[in-house]
């Protein structure tokens, strides 16, 4: 991501007012990441540690990707992320702390998306437009790694 794209997203992410559309649904699917240890999963190709970010989700990140995204990067030619697929996003502080966690789900209907405070607060839920204008520029809306 450029630094001009960088500070876009940043700007749209601050000008907006939080779009908490699904606090229910966020609070359920962070619940059923976290009861399945996320951060034992796969780490996104690119994102084997932790690395320093310049895009809005915090200084530093770690990516995890559940099972189903895991197959898919084994796949080729794959045009979009299958049904099921999650991916989650740690942002952190230079000195460790947690200070976002961010996730998105590959749903019949499309991606759910959601951010989180450092508490596991939900912040952003549902179909958000801040996520999904910053994200279209990815592979199937992911922009952290590309599609097989």
């Amino acid at each position: 991501m450029t630094p001009a794209r960088a500070l876009l997203c940043l700007a749209l992410l601050c000008a907006s007012c939080r779009q908490n559309d699904d606090p229910t649904g966020a609070d359920e699917v962070l619940a059923r990441v976290q009861a399945d240890d996320y951060r034992s999963w796969a780490r996104a190709p690119g994102y084997e540690a932790r690395v320093p970010s310049s895009a809005p989700h915090s200084d530093n990140v770690e990516i995890f990707v559940n099972d189903v995204v895991e197959a898919a990067l084994a796949s080729d030619g794959l045009s979009e992320w299958p049904v099921g697929s999650i991916i989650v996003k740690d942002g952190t502080s230079d000195d460790g702390e947690l200070e976002l966690i961010a996730l998105m789900e590959k749903r019949e209907d499309g991606w759910y998306w959601a951010e989180y405070d450092g508490s596991g607060a939900a912040l952003y839920s549902g179909d958000v437009d801040v996520c999904v204008d910053c994200h279209a520029s990815g592979g199937d809306f992911v922009r952290a790694f590309a599609l097989p």
